[in-house]
């Protein structure tokens, strides 16, 4: 019998959380005996249809028994999807909550269709509670969100809107994901700024990348508020854990890695079992540094 190969597809390698998600994917694949090959869109929606669409129509015996996917677009590539459920190919799409599934598993049932996701409204309650802790008055947050167009993005900040209710203001603006886009949304909204009144109590981001990008706006276009908390997400051993410690984020969320991972295991299950797995697996994030710290340490 052929070794099963897996494609896994996503964004883009100049994001470290995308990178670390392609190696930990790779590594549950070499660990179950499975080829993979990874890709990685550049962040444009196109060229990850073109990628997928080639695999699609290699020949039967040259095309991917499963396909692990986080989508640059929110909608998640439904048709894309649907051919490859028509292929007999499982689809494991990560961190993407999108209709289609239900529907594609009752099309396709004994094919595993099914979404990894991390608990993003969790991620933003946690952001949400670590502002609580850091702020000492209500007031304005500026809130740099990713592509507002996917539910990561949607239920983050529905989660942050959660626990603060009304005490504080939250103004919102999407960055894309990119350290280049937090550094942009935070050089337009300090330009529109007059005045020590307008001095936000905090940055929070919907990643560490815009949130760094945001804070270096700061620092070159207002350094008298660049002391107020910069909060991310993501929170990569490297990235923003390391920024906590050097007190360049006040806080961070840690943001599992290994969703490709698991949909290698559920798919490795599958075969060995038949079992079908679930239409939605979830991922808990974690407050870095933890919450009981944080209220001891202030800023960290």
């Amino acid at each position: 019998m052929a070794t099963p190969r897996i494609a896994a597809a996503f964004m883009s390698q100049e994001q470290e959380y995308q990178v670390l998600m392609g190696e930990a994917t790779r590594k549950a694949a070499r660990e179950h005996g499975f080829d993979i090959d990874v890709f990685f869109a550049g962040n444009t929606a196109i060229d990850q249809v073109q990628q997928l669409t080639a695999l699609l129509r290699a020949p039967a015996e040259l095309r991917p028994a499963a396909i692990v996917i986080e989508t640059v677009t929110g909608e998640g590539l439904e048709r894309i999807a649907r051919q490859a459920a028509e292929a007999g190919i499982a689809w494991f799409l990560i961190n993407r909550r999108v209709p289609y599934i239900d529907q594609l598993r009752r099309e396709f049932p004994r094919i595993p269709i099914c979404s990894v996701s991390t608990d993003h409204l969790e991620i933003g309650r946690i952001q949400g509670r670590q502002l609580q802790t850091l702020l000492a008055e209500s007031g304005t947050v500026l809130y740099i969100q990713g592509r507002a167009d996917t539910n990561a993005a949607r239920e983050r900040l529905a989660g942050t809107r959660e626990v603060l209710g009304d005490t504080v203001s939250l103004r919102v603006y999407v960055g894309e994901w990119t350290h280049a886009g937090g550094r942009r949304v935070a050089e337009g909204w300090l330009r529109a700024q007059t005045g020590a009144s307008s001095r936000p109590l905090a940055v929070a981001a919907q990643n560490d990348l815009m949130a760094k990008g945001a804070r270096e706006a700061f620092l070159e276009l207002r350094p008298e508020w660049a002391r107020i908390p910069f909060l991310g997400c993501d929170g990569l051993p490297q990235g923003g854990q390391r920024q906590v410690a050097s007190r360049q984020l006040a806080a961070t969320v840690v943001n599992p890695t290994d969703a490709g991972g698991r949909a290698v295991a559920l798919f490795a299950g599958w075969l060995k079992s038949g079992t079908i797995p679930p239409a939605e697996i979830l991922l808990r994030p974690e407050s870095f540094p933890s919450m009981e710290d944080l209220a001891l340490t202030g800023r960290g």
